[in-house]
């Protein structure tokens, strides 16, 4: 059993791996990267995020971002969970195709995916 603090053999690849982390908040931070922003009252209570992709008929949201990363804020947890777009269309494509959507929003106006938080958590490359 290891003793916890001890020495460990792959430090040097430890903390080259958690700089790089490290260095993608950074640029998160610094502003290099661009982030779509979304607040989801009701992730908490559903267990799904949901991620419009069409308003009025028209793509938007997931269909149209630019941006490098969504970060998607569950405020009765204080919890932020940041996905890069790459793999969040990946997810919302599955999803789609499982028929996890509805309308909603204003007027039912936004046409939305429900990606559930376990495949966020758990995602590889589907």
């Amino acid at each position: 059993m290891k003793n916890v603090g001890s020495t460990q053999k792959n430090f040097d690849l430890d903390l080259e791996y958690g700089t790089q982390g490290e260095n993608v908040v950074l640029d998160l931070l610094k502003g290099a990267k661009k982030v779509e922003v979304k607040t989801d009252r009701f992730a908490h209570y559903t267990q799904r995020i949901s991620v419009e992709y069409k308003y009025k008929g028209r793509p938007s949201g997931i269909s149209t971002t630019e941006a490098d990363y969504w970060a998607f804020v569950i405020p009765q947890t204080e919890t932020i969970i940041l996905i890069p777009t790459t793999k969040l269309k990946e997810m919302c494509k599955l999803c789609y195709k499982m028929n996890h959507k509805t309308d909603g929003g204003d007027h039912n106006a936004s046409w939305l995916i429900h990606v559930p938080l376990w495949m966020v958590v758990q995602y590889q490359n589907i």
